[in-house]
């Protein structure tokens, strides 16, 4: 959602090192988010773990939008942390 750096300019750029949240924090943002690419049950049991951004893109409206190594599914920038 552009947190730091505004809309349509990604956070973590591709082979950017980063944390997925704690499962806790996967299950409130699941049950909390009602709008664009809800996070999907499967993608749960990758909280913790640390990947590389694959691909990004933005959703209408400047969302960001993430694609991880090693994992499936889309990922928002509000489940995510750097690791660098």
């Amino acid at each position: 959602m552009g947190e730091t750096k505004g809309p349509y300019n990604e956070e973590f750029p591709v082979g950017a090192k980063v944390r997925i949240a704690d499962r806790e924090k996967l299950e409130r943002f699941m049950s909390d988010w009602k709008y664009h690419h809800p996070l999907q049950r499967e993608q749960l049991q990758y909280g913790g773990r640390v990947v590389s951004v694959t691909k990004v893109s933005f959703y209408h409206g400047g969302d960001e939008l993430y694609e991880l190594s090693e994992v499936p599914g889309i990922w928002h920038e509000q489940v995510l942390s750097d690791c660098s």
